[in-house]
């Protein structure tokens, strides 16, 4: 069932604006009311000035007109300003709404959805909505006042011309609403096409992307695959344009035809000596001011039943449920200790597929526990539910005792400082990156961290040091700097819970230790989860936790776990032969 049109929730985007928008009425009033003294300038001139042959009055009329028309420019102007500031102002607010609203999306939203997509509606769709405000709403308002004020003019001029020329309008505007509902699905499904187009522009000109599409030697496929979406748009633009082609071709006929018959029954009455030359005169001069906006208004409606189908799709996101924890209100936390539990946690990320099973675990302030296992076994998982990024289906994370979901959101990812193994930097400079974690931190608290993540000196060995800029996703840096930067912003930030997902994994043997060093600093004092390919990494970890299916199966120190010769142990004995093989190899070489 089609969803029916929110006009309230429309309307109160307009409302912060009223006291412009109430000038702009004003200004259009106004408008409308000097456009009427040329026509009657005209009747004047042709029915008394002239024939009484005055010249004065020839000038004064003809002065008229002028004025008429310059101050109406310049009410044009100040309108058009007050117009722009009302619809670029809506424009801003919808835009910083939405963006708001998606930055407290839960993750699962971005892992299902296209960022192309996202994008298209944040940027292409809040454009096309101020293509509505800015010109639709005033064309109404504008052709609406002179409709009204060139009715009653033709009226006390001559009813029985005013009665013909309005006889007309219906055959105008009888075809709109058909018209308006077909542009209306064109309109959406063009809206579905763009998206597509947007999401592949994405996936292919990133860095990541294109690197892919040139190691595949894909160029010609993802050249098709472009071509056939565009393909499939321009279809669909074809036939937006052509929607209402034959319509509009009556409504210029129309604009014809009506002056001819105000010209045939106005000479014939004219010939009777029932009217004068001038009222006729003037009266197909004011049929501009009456079909003009009459058709206006036609595309006008056509316009707004197109532009509702973006609205649609700006509301269908802001509907969204954002985060279930709370950002607002809810448990603050004011001295954190760190400790963090899980009890009984169940956790699927879709349904018949579960992540975790009666997951159960207590850590306590400071300590540093490493969680391994294969890939899937759900490591990322459990440290992604502490700072709920994603909500437990069955049992709770808590933190000091306290339920996530129940903490105040701020509060609580404020203590919880994240390394991942994919380091995100922004195309920004150095030290804009680091102030990312904290914007109010002084030269020595940002030096500090760089120093204590051994990134400092590298740093300074720029050019431009600081003010470096680092590229998109920081790729003018290596896997090893990029690393190293993200632990200095986490140690800018001074969180009291780390968490550390394979951050060291994709790193080289140097790296590796330049990274261990770091984290030195970085976790002390600190309570700290450790996601480990590599077991070297975490042989002094308090804890080592085993997950397996979503399981915990074994825990404790590393000697223990080699002494209950479980999953560890045989985990730890195969990459002990890995690296056997591996430096056997280098030796050969």
């Amino acid at each position: 069932m089609k969803k029916p049109v929110e006009w309230k929730r429309i309307a109160s985007l307009f409302h912060p604006y009223w006291k412009q928008e109430v000038q702009v009425f004003a200004m259009i009033f106004l408008g409308a009311l000097l456009g009427l003294i040329p026509p009657l300038c005209t009747l004047r001139l042709i029915d008394t000035a002239i024939p009484q042959n005055n010249f004065g009055s020839v000038c004064f009329y003809v002065g008229g007109m002028i004025a008429a028309a310059l101050l109406a420019g310049l009410v044009g102007v100040y309108q058009g300003y007050l117009n722009s500031l009302v619809g670029e102002g809506i424009v801003r607010d919808i835009r910083s709404s939405l963006v708001s609203h998606l930055h407290r999306m839960p993750l699962d939203f971005f892992t299902s959805t296209k960022t192309g997509e996202i994008m298209n509606r944040v940027s292409s769709d809040v454009d096309s909505i101020d293509n509505v405000v800015t010109g639709t709403m005033v064309t109404v308002v504008t052709n609406v006042f002179m409709i009204t004020t060139t009715l009653v003019t033709v009226f006390v001029l001559n009813w029985k011309l005013a009665l013909l020329s309005i006889g007309i309008i219906p055959f105008m505007i009888f075809p709109i609403w058909p018209v308006g509902r077909k542009m209306y699905e064109v309109r959406k499904k063009t809206r579905q096409k763009r998206d597509e187009i947007e999401a592949l522009t994405q996936e292919t000109l990133s860095i990541s992307g294109i690197t892919l599409i040139k190691s595949f030697v894909r160029e010609p496929y993802e050249h098709d695959r472009f071509f056939n979406v565009g393909t499939d748009l321009m279809k669909l633009e074809i036939s937006l344009a052509m929607v209402g082609r034959w319509f509009m071709m009556l409504i210029a006929a129309m604009v014809t035809i009506g002056p001819a018959a105000v010209w045939l029954l106005g000479g014939w009455l004219a010939i009777q000596k029932t009217v004068t030359i001038g009222i006729v005169v003037t009266f197909t001069t004011l049929l501009n001011r009456l079909y003009g906006p009459a058709s206006a208004l036609a595309g006008v409606q056509v316009q707004v039943v197109g532009a509702l189908a973006v609205f649609e799709r700006i509301f269908e996101y802001l509907d969204m449920p954002e985060e279930r924890c709370k950002s607002d209100g809810g448990a603050e936390l004011a001295q954190v200790a760190g400790k963090v539990e899980f009890k009984h946690v169940q956790f699927s990320y879709s349904e018949n597929r579960p992540a975790l099973k009666d997951v159960s675990f207590v850590i306590e302030p400071g300590e540093m526990v490493a969680f391994v296992g294969p890939s899937g076994a759900g490591k990322t998982t459990i440290t992604q539910l502490v700072p709920c990024f994603y909500n437990t289906q069955e049992g709770a994370v808590l933190v000091d005792d306290h339920d996530v979901k129940e903490m105040n959101l701020h509060s609580l990812r404020s203590n919880i400082g994240i390394v991942t193994q994919e380091t995100y930097l922004f195309h920004d400079t150095i030290e804009n990156n680091l102030r990312y974690a904290r914007a109010d931190a002084t030269d020595e608290e940002l030096f500090g961290a760089a120093k204590a993540a051994n990134i400092h000196d590298f740093i300074v060995s720029l050019p431009e040091g600081y003010k470096t800029i680092v590229g998109e996703r920081g790729h003018k840096l290596s896997g090893g700097e990029r690393q190293r930067l993200a632990i200095a912003r986490v140690l800018l930030k001074n969180p009291k819970i780390l968490i550390l997902d394979e951050a060291t994994s994709a790193l080289d043997s140097v790296n590796e230790a330049l990274i261990q060093q770091a984290f030195v600093p970085l976790m002390q004092g600190r309570t700290s989860l450790v996601i480990a390919h590599r077991l070297s990494t975490i042989l002094s970890a308090d804890r080592i936790f085993v997950i397996e299916h979503g399981e915990l199966v074994e825990g404790g120190t590393h000697s223990e776990l080699i002494a209950l010769d479980g999953v560890y142990a045989n985990l730890y004995r195969q990459q002990f032969r890995e690296r056997e093989s591996e430096s056997a190899l280098l030796r050969l070489d």
